[in-house]
């Protein structure tokens, strides 16, 4: 089996050679990752400018662009003699990506990408923003993978894993979960440069709103590791009826 990794923290973050050592130990992989931190970067595609890539003395490959660049890069099977992988593997985040995060996250863009693979596209990220333990996020992940031939689920259906910052021996378990919801963000900090002009910077995320038990925010905050699938198809099918109501008359 070939696993493709990538991430959106960059092709020298300590997750992404954390995992993909881990992976190596049962699986061919190749890494495809940024070349800088692209965090929240979500489904981006760099269109107006040729991609470069350059090949690190660890084997990884870094591409100016973005997390879902990497992905459709190396999923073709450009860095692997035309071999496409079986499947995509992103991560390890440092911070969580729960709730509405998925709709930002670079991390999950990542995996998206990857859902013509053979197997479901997994998200990793640790529930910490400097993790001490991403080796338990990667000894989960190749836990999970092992599985996956057994597994399943409708196609394009992505796998979004949060885990807990903590050894493996005090993970409680895994749950799976449906996505909570946050407050809306802080307004974006304005701040005067050196030279008079306004900038802003992009607030945090909004605390969580709804992290009831069967949640992605209650099962980490209690120690288990989180799956969530997620769905490509956004289509709301439940207000297709009424919407159908709506417009009939305008035509």
């Amino acid at each position: 089996m070939l696993t493709l990794i990538s991430n959106d923290d960059g092709v020298y973050a300590p997750g992404l050679a954390t995992l993909a050592e881990r992976l190596a130990q049962d699986t061919e992989t190749c890494v495809v990752a940024p070349d800088r931190n692209r965090s929240g970067a979500s489904n981006a595609l760099t269109l107006d400018r040729p991609l470069e890539a350059h090949r690190h003395s660890s084997g990884y490959f870094g591409i100016n662009g973005t997390p879902t660049d990497c992905v459709h890069l190396g999923s073709s099977g450009l860095f692997t003699d035309e071999r496409r992988p079986d499947i995509v593997v992103s991560g390890i985040n440092a911070g969580a990506n729960l709730g509405d995060d998925v709709l930002y996250s670079g991390t999950v863009a990542a995996a998206t990408e990857g859902r013509h693979c053979r197997l479901p596209p997994i998200a990793v990220s640790m529930h910490s923003f400097h993790p001490k333990h991403y080796e338990t996020g990667a000894e989960i992940v190749a836990t999970l993978v092992k599985r996956l031939e057994a597994l399943v689920v409708a196609p394009r259906t992505v796998l979004n894993i949060n885990v807990p910052d903590l050894p493996l021996d005090q993970i409680k378990g895994i749950h799976v979960t449906r996505l909570g919801h946050r407050h809306r963000a802080d307004p974006p900090v304005a701040m005067e440069d050196p030279r008079g002009r306004t900038r802003y910077w992009i607030a945090g995320a909004g605390a969580a709103a709804d992290s009831d038990p069967g949640t992605d925010f209650f099962a980490v905050e209690n120690g288990f590791v989180s799956v969530t699938p997620l769905q490509i198809d956004m289509t709301h099918y439940s207000g297709m009826d009424n919407l159908g109501e709506w417009l009939e008359d305008l035509m």
